[in-house]
């Protein structure tokens, strides 16, 4: 469905409360500056987001007197959005002290607003944890639709099969063939169990040295999984319903700091990271296995369907493609165009 064009009047609407919140920003901008003058406020400094209150933010020292410290500020509204995980400039204040800069981001994960535009709500992650469990049932489609959007952010994902101790009859066969999917592809996967504790150290052991973010449905025990890596950060475990579908839990975005090293981000604009606004090439390359036939179509515009000399549908009919790889990366693009509708 195509968006509906705005009458002249709605447009004016639109420019005059953007025009008031930018008058606002800058209001609270000078009443930051007339509470901390310049003489109030200490040496420049680097520091970390660790989590966003509206229009200020906590900042963590990286170096200086105040590292390891966490301290509130205000910050330029012509800094634009910080989020969490952003690397700062700031200056130490009594009692606020002040964002001056933001350093250039390594990654960024983004999600619609409701107005559709794209917002920001992480920044400078290095590793993409996909969580999936055997309750709720696990699908291949979704896992594939976060390795695509990992893809095209350029971020490792790593598949981690939580809550090992429940696999059964019912769903051991499932488990264990996306397991050998994934490693064959070439993925990291790790398997863990929060109420055994299978796994757990091998995951901190990857943890170490990296930010990461946990993703994927609802139910699949991310919540659980990061109280048993971090038991301080007390985050709320929603139980799984008799349907064994999940529900969310986790309410603000934080910066947790795992004991062996690394750091975690979690959110819920970042438990529901995904393919919006993606291109039909992108989804194409989120498939690693494609990438060599890439461009070796007979046909420019061929939509790897029913084309003859199609690189891609030969590698199906040779096996170095899963038809169950095809089957998602053909659903993954009909739920696109659906969404686009």
């Amino acid at each position: 469905m195509s968006k509906r064009k705005l009458t002249r009047r709605q447009q004016w609407r639109i420019e005059k409360i953007q025009e008031e919140r930018s008058a606002r920003a800058a209001r609270r901008d000078q009443r930051a500056d007339e509470q901390l003058g310049e003489t109030d406020l200490g040496p420049e400094q680097q520091g970390l987001i660790i989590t966003h209150y509206g229009t200020q933010v906590v900042v963590e020292g990286t170096d200086g007197e105040f590292a390891g410290q966490h301290r509130r500020c205000h910050f330029r509204s012509n800094l634009g959005s910080l989020v969490t995980g952003d690397r700062v400039a700031w200056r130490p204040g009594n009692p606020m002290g002040v964002v001056v800069a933001v350093l250039p981001r390594s990654s960024a994960l983004q999600r619609p607003d409701p107005h559709g535009d794209m917002k920001t709500v992480a920044a400078n992650i290095d590793r993409i944890m996909v969580v999936i469990a055997p309750y709720p049932e696990p699908h291949a489609n979704l896992v594939d639709r976060y390795l695509v959007a990992a893809n095209a952010i350029d971020i490792e994902p790593v598949l981690v099969i939580n809550k090992s101790d429940r696999i059964d009859e019912t769903t051991g066969d499932k488990v264990n063939r996306l397991e050998a999917t994934y490693r064959a592809l070439g993925y990291t996967v790790l398997k863990v169990s929060t109420k055994t504790e299978h796994g757990l150290e091998a995951l901190e052991d990857f943890l170490a040295d990296y930010t990461s973010v946990f993703v994927g449905q609802s139910g699949v025990g991310k919540s659980s999984l990061i109280n048993a890596l971090l038991p301080d950060s007390n985050l709320r475990v929603g139980d799984l319903s008799d349907r064994q579908q999940g529900t969310h839990t986790t309410t603000s975005a934080t910066l947790l700091h795992f004991p062996g090293g690394g750091h975690l981000i979690d959110s819920p604009g970042i438990r529901e990271f995904g393919l919006w606004h993606m291109e039909e090439e992108q989804v194409l390359e989120g498939f690693i296995e494609f990438r060599p036939y890439i461009g070796h179509c007979k046909f420019r515009d061929c939509s790897h369907r029913h084309e003859p000399g199609c690189a891609i549908l030969k590698a199906l009919d040779e096996g170095h493609i899963s038809q169950t790889r095809m089957d998602s990366y053909r659903y993954i693009l009909s739920s696109l165009a659906a969404d686009h509708d």
